[in-house]
């Protein structure tokens, strides 16, 4: 209602999500609280594996990714979309290119859709979704994992590839010796070496 009386609809809104948090303050702090924790898991993952994005900035992204559900959720979609637009700046900085003896090779790439992926669990959260965004933290982990796991390794495509042809071959193009400039590997620690500068 004061945001009606003074004409702003930015306004409203904040006195809105104000309400909100007056009425039930105790459930905005677990959904911040469980944002937390599911991006900081994704983000230490990414830590381990030399990533330079790690447990702080996924928590960063995770919980502001929260807070912009939270206003998203009392009518300010708009947020929502800012907030894909940085994402996806930040993301996009963690992508290099690196050159190798064998050619060049993207690096980065699983970090930057990591990111994107923690900021889409962090806005599941702001809006009430916990359980799906804890039921897609852990399919991202094991994702992450599946070729460090003893019992999923054969599920790791990377394991395979050197027995199937690449679409160069399919279109009838001589193979390329060495790894594809656009990185046909993920370039996550190539063949899971720990410790690396991966992505």
């Amino acid at each position: 209602m004061t945001g009606t009386l003074l004409g702003g609809p930015g306004l409203t809104i904040a006195a809105g999500f104000g309400e909100s948090m007056r009425e039930n303050p105790l459930e905005v702090v677990v959904r911040l609280l469980v944002a937390f924790v599911l991006s900081y898991a994704l983000g230490y993952e990414r830590e381990l594996r030399g990533s330079p994005a790690g447990e702080r900035t996924f928590a960063l992204i995770g919980v502001g990714s929260a807070l912009v559900g939270l206003l998203a959720g009392h009518g300010s979609p708009n947020a929502l979309v800012g907030a894909v637009t940085g994402v996806g700046f930040i993301g996009g900085g963690l992508v290099f290119r690196v050159s190798t003896q064998q050619g060049d090779v993207l690096r980065g790439i699983t970090t930057a859709a990591a990111i994107f992926a923690v900021a889409t669990i962090g806005s599941a959260c702001g809006e009430g979704f916990l359980v799906a965004a804890s039921v897609g933290d852990a399919l991202l982990l094991l994702v992450l994992e599946f070729g460090r796991i003893p019992g999923l390794k054969a599920l790791d495509a990377r394991r395979w590839a050197d027995r199937f042809g690449d679409d160069e071959e399919y279109r009838g193009l001589p193979r390329k010796e060495g790894p594809n400039p656009v990185a046909r590997r993920d370039s996550d620690e190539e063949s899971g070496k720990g410790g690396g500068t991966g992505d």
